[in-house]
């Protein structure tokens, strides 16, 4: 059999004995009398009548110490609660424990190994004013695929074998690993001027809960932060403020670029949160932004990653984690910025004069524009002389100039020259396309206004003279 390169998550159900709710202290089935109207999730005792015991905090004047109920190790018989979970040979695991006597002084043991010959871990002995807390660690022997997690009882103050020995707050199994799920809505290719939202989900894939839980997503290049896109939309938190440095559990650092997403319960402005493994929180804690694609990502890739830091707590120490996201991408559909200038060498002329026309065109980028269109149809009050385009060719009947490509920073000039036929007040409009986004169109278009005359001398009667 091969070992998996991913551990299998190990973690106890029930770990805290808040299942199910108890008022002041039952006796009840163990998880082998699942048929039982009300029984007690993921444990089993050794005793012969198969019952747990579960108290209430306070019960007694006795506070539990994690979550709202303990368990008595001894219901009716001194006896051994345990739990068999499947595990992955080699594994670390991590075992914590509160335990406290009842009557006096009361001591267990902890037993960890096979589920025929678990080996005793260690003894704890704790008197009935504080509850003592205990952690370790455990590697799982080649060839154990299963592993007995088991407390027995050793002696309990009073000599009563249905008293003694207070348990709360266990567990046993894996350190949190959190994976990062990263999206990018919609689906490219987009243009430039469009908004992108990113979605990151973050889950943990391990046995223990992941602690000051931080995402952190860097903006990628050409792109810009939209204000109050930030949410966080499932798990923990969900629907809180975000947005502005305060009481939120996000924000976005400008000078950074970066957002900053504090996760998990109890997370707020300052530290992350805890996020239970995907056990207890099946779909984890998403979280989403957005960007506007500015003009420089035309025709680029827009790549994205995400990462989280956060704590394994497990152990004595806070180990540090790190997680990244899987790469999200977008491809930005070329964009080039088309202008159009338009002018004339005279502007008030005679019948039969001759008139040239100007017509630059320039590529301001950011990508190559290609398939470069000029429609400049002429009046028919213009008599067509001659045309001098670099680059392209100039077609006088369609009145179209058909540019090419034009690389970013080149341009073309066309140069028409026409003669005035008849008198009117004459406007000429050209106007670039191109085969690419254009995301400034408004100065595609130009447009030049000659007066002709019927007579060398004008009083500029031409105003009121109709379009032609």
């Amino acid at each position: 059999m091969t070992t998996p390169s991913t551990p299998l998550r190990v973690s106890l159900v029930n770990g805290s004995f808040e299942s199910p709710a108890v008022s002041g202290f039952e006796i009840l089935p163990d998880a082998s009398q699942p048929q039982a109207r009300k029984f007690v999730p993921g444990w089993r005792t050794t005793a012969t009548d198969h019952m747990v015991e579960l108290w209430r905090t306070g019960f007694n004047g006795v506070p539990s110490i994690d979550g709202q109920q303990f368990a008595e190790l001894n219901a009716n018989q001194v006896s051994t609660l345990y739990q068999d979970l499947p595990t992955t040979p080699g594994t670390k695991l991590y075992w914590r424990l509160f335990h406290r006597g009842r009557q006096g002084r009361d001591t267990m043991a902890l037993d960890i190994g096979p589920v025929n010959a678990p080996v005793e871990q260690g003894r704890f002995t704790d008197g009935n004013t504080a509850w003592g807390r205990y952690t370790g660690t455990y590697v799982v022997p080649a060839g154990q695929t299963l592993t007995r997690f088991a407390f027995r009882s050793v002696s309990a103050a009073g000599g009563n074998q249905g008293i003694g020995n207070f348990l709360d707050g266990i567990f046993f199994g894996t350190a949190p690993r959190v994976e990062l799920t990263k999206i990018a809505v919609p689906q490219g290719p987009l243009d430039v001027g469009d908004v992108l939202t990113y979605r990151v989900t973050a889950r943990n894939e391990g046995g223990g809960p992941a602690e000051n839980l931080v995402l952190t997503d860097v903006l990628p290049e050409h792109t810009t932060y939209v204000p109050g896109s930030l949410r966080i939309v499932d798990g923990p938190g969900a629907g809180a403020k975000t947005d502005a440095r305060g009481d939120d559990q996000a924000y976005y650092d400008a000078a950074a670029r970066t957002v900053f997403y504090h996760l998990g319960a109890g997370a707020n402005a300052t530290v992350g949160g805890s996020l239970a493994n995907t056990a207890d929180l099946p779909d984890g804690s998403t979280i989403e932004y957005r960007v506007r694609i500015d003009l420089a990502a035309g025709g680029t890739r827009l790549v994205n990653t995400a990462r989280a830091t956060y704590e394994n707590r497990l152990g004595d120490q806070p180990e540090p984690l790190t997680a990244t996201s899987d790469e999200a991408a977008t491809e930005v559909n070329p964009a080039a910025d088309l202008s159009l200038v338009k002018s004339a060498d005279l502007t008030s002329v005679t019948v039969g004069q001759t008139v040239t026309y100007r017509i630059t065109v320039r590529n301001a980028g950011p990508n190559r524009a290609t398939g470069v269109v000029v429609a400049d149809r002429l009046p028919a009050s213009l008599a067509f002389l001659s045309a001098k385009a670099h680059p392209g060719s100039w077609d006088a009947g369609s009145g179209l100039w058909t540019v090419g490509d034009l690389a970013v920073g080149a341009s073309a000039t066309l140069v028409l020259r026409v003669k005035a036929t008849r008198a009117c007040r004459l406007v000429n409009t050209a106007t670039v396309t191109g085969r690419e986004l254009d995301p400034a169109p408004g100065n595609n278009t130009d447009s030049v206004v000659v007066c002709v005359e019927p007579a060398p001398r004008c009083c500029d009667p031409c105003v009121a003279r109709e379009r032609c």
